[in-house]
């Protein structure tokens, strides 16, 4: 694949994933997890062109599990073309997303100025033992950003990310990383992430931090600590973060030593619109 930020999402998929090569596009598959958009989803060699919406969406039927309600498609460019999106999909009920990646070696990233130390950092353990409520709190978490964001079937949201949680820590208890909270005195979390390692470079997922203790400096003590720990520990070469352009966050990465480096593109049909 020509895109870090494409290549990556493979990285942190089950372990089970199914990635098979299908003319001019992927069909990527997640079998544990259906309602993961960007577990079950094709990635196309191009953006689109007149027509290929009516013909996307049929590969989409018959390549993907019916019990798949949403569809997603998203293209390998590091460019960010819509191409023919705005016709063939955004008229078909999809929303466009974009996202920016951002790479960094461990030996490049700095503390930021303020960075709170009251939190303790640490891995969880991934098969729960005595962070068993840790591991919930880091769900609740991210329901609350999916609140945030204006989804409204929480639940739905909450199942999925328990689900997307056992696999991840599948993923850990192999080797492949590690979640990281940052923990206030009493076992609150205030704020974690995911670092999935594979083959030497490391993908972050769902940075997070509870709503009441933002700009407190956790986001940049976590990001950094996890980074440099995780390099020690999994022997981490490359980091990759991957973010909504116009979210915030993305200056406070750069401030950190992260630098932009591709925009990629997709399309997703939430499933109460299929």
């Amino acid at each position: 694949m020509r895109c870090l930020a494409w290549a990556t999402d493979l990285d942190v998929l089950p372990a089970n994933r199914i990635v098979e090569r299908r003319g001019d596009h992927w069909l990527i598959r997640s079998p544990s997890n259906l309602q993961h958009w960007w577990g079950n989803f094709l990635l196309f060699d191009e953006p689109p062109r007149p027509g290929d919406g009516q013909r996307w969406e049929a590969l989409a039927s018959a390549e993907l599990p019916r019990a798949c309600r949403h569809r997603a498609f998203a293209w390998d460019s590091p460019l960010g073309e819509p191409g023919a999106a705005g016709s063939e999909l955004m008229g078909r009920g999809y929303e466009l997303e974009l996202t920016a990646a951002l790479i960094a070696r461990p030996r490049d990233l700095r503390p930021r100025a303020g960075e709170n130390r009251e939190v303790v950092v640490r891995p969880l353990d991934p098969g729960g033992g005595a962070d068993r409520d840790a591991w919930r709190q880091v769900v609740e978490l991210a329901v609350e950003q999916t609140r945030e964001d204006g989804f409204e079937d929480l639940d739905g949201h909450r199942t999925f990310s328990v689900q997307r949680q056992a696999d991840l820590r599948a993923l850990f208890m192999a080797g492949r990383g590690a979640w990281w909270v940052a923990e206030l005195p009493g076992g609150e979390v205030a704020g974690s992430l995911g670092l999935v390692v594979t083959n030497g470079r490391g993908r972050f997922q769902t940075v997070g931090t509870a709503s009441a203790q933002r700009r407190k400096g956790i986001c940049s003590r976590l990001v950094v600590e996890a980074a440099r720990r995780s390099a020690e520990r999994h022997r981490v070469e490359q980091l990759v973060i991957c973010a909504d352009p116009g979210y915030h966050a993305l200056g406070l990465y750069e401030s950190l030593g992260f630098r932009r480096t591709e925009l990629v593109a997709g399309a997703v049909r939430r499933p109460q619109r299929c």
